[in-house]
């Protein structure tokens, strides 16, 4: 794969074995993977990172806020995710940017989509922050429409729950639950599998943008799935 967007929930920078909101250990373990994955040369990657860790904007809505207030709150904890990201890729001596879907001159760049496609012919780590910009969205639809805008070949989605794919249940609560080695879009929708948030889902399928559904946590998984190789669950 030469270009790739990596799509990070912001719950997967924190820990269960730790209070902290940014577990710095499980940072530089991603910053790690990623550079990892950089060493094979020819590589562009984008990484999409959440902001679940720090805040929900629709945990603030369904408490009584302005969905777009709360919307808003969210966004601004995925500039705070993408920094530390940003921070622990380049100790690995891996150049980056972070760009943002709102204007913060003095901690990231505006997302540009020519800007941003550049960085990456260079060879830098682009991390988009912010989301869209705009509420109502969670940060899936954003990975999407950013690996269409950048033409990148496929999302990848990484999970971080100790779920390696798509299953047609949830395995955390039914063990016996049957994971998918692929599955279509359309599937995905009549079953109404939470793989992504289904605006996310859509929007893959319309532009034929395939998705690939695998466990970041697990050590050389991010460069197995980007060397082909059939971990997780492919949805095309």
């Amino acid at each position: 794969m030469r270009r790739v967007v990596l799509k990070l929930s912001g719950e997967a920078l924190a820990s269960a074995a730790s209070d902290e909101t940014i577990d710095a250990s499980t940072v530089d373990f991603l910053a790690r993977e990623i550079s990892r994955a950089m060493d094979r040369g020819g590589l562009e990657l984008a990484v999409v990172v959440g902001g679940g860790n720090i805040w929900r904007g629709a945990t603030g809505a369904m408490a009584g806020m302005n969905r777009a207030n709360s919307d808003l709150m969210g966004m601004l904890g995925t500039v705070i995710n993408a920094l530390a990201l940003q921070d622990a890729i380049e100790s690995h001596g891996r150049p980056t940017r972070v760009m943002s879907a709102i204007g913060m001159d003095q901690v990231a760049e505006p997302y540009i989509r020519r800007r941003a496609v550049r960085h990456l012919e260079k060879g830098r780590v682009v991390i988009f922050a912010a989301g869209m910009g705009n509420p109502y969205f969670t940060t899936d639809t954003p990975a999407a429409q950013r690996a269409a805008e950048i033409e990148a070949e496929v999302v990848l989605k990484g999970t971080h729950g100790g779920v390696d794919g798509v299953y047609d249940e949830d395995p955390r609560i039914n063990p016996k639950a049957t994971k998918f080695d692929e599955i279509s879009f359309d599937e995905v929708i009549a079953r109404n599998l939470r793989v992504m948030d289904m605006t996310a889902i859509t929007f893959c399928k319309d532009n034929n943008l395939p998705l690939r559904v695998f466990d970041l946590m697990a050590p050389g998984n991010l460069g197995l799935a980007l060397d082909g190789h059939a971990v997780g669950t492919l949805v095309k």
